[in-house]
């Protein structure tokens, strides 16, 4: 399964849309492949749920992502866990493990906070 983890240096993202670059890596429990970093395009609703899906991710991990992007994400088939923190290589580990748990989403784009 291909996996993309929203990161800011080493250490998860809270927001999937804004971070600076995605970690790309296959994943086969329990081995973890890195595939590529991928350099951020920028926020622009709608491009981002699309570059995951022609990169062939199936999951995305992050701190939190906006309720349109998450809709974008379900539409193509694209699983979402949010409200991870910490660093992003052991949050693949933990994944990888059946481990990692989802939280609250730290973005709160057109919700009343």
């Amino acid at each position: 399964m291909k996996v993309a983890v929203a990161c800011d240096g080493t250490q998860l993202s809270p927001h999937f849309g804004r971070c600076q670059r995605y970690l790309i890596a296959d994943l086969k429990s329990p081995d973890i492949t890195l595939v590529e970093w991928l350099e951020s395009p920028g926020h622009e609703p709608g491009v981002l749920p699309e570059l995951m899906r022609q990169k062939g991710v199936e999951l995305v991990v992050a701190g939190g992502a906006g309720p349109r992007a998450q809709g974008l994400f379900a539409a193509a088939g694209i699983e979402f866990i949010p409200g991870v923190t910490g660093n992003a290589l052991e949050a693949l580990q933990a994944l990888a493990c059946g481990m990692l748990e989802a939280g609250d989403s730290s973005c709160l784009h057109g919700q009343e906070a």
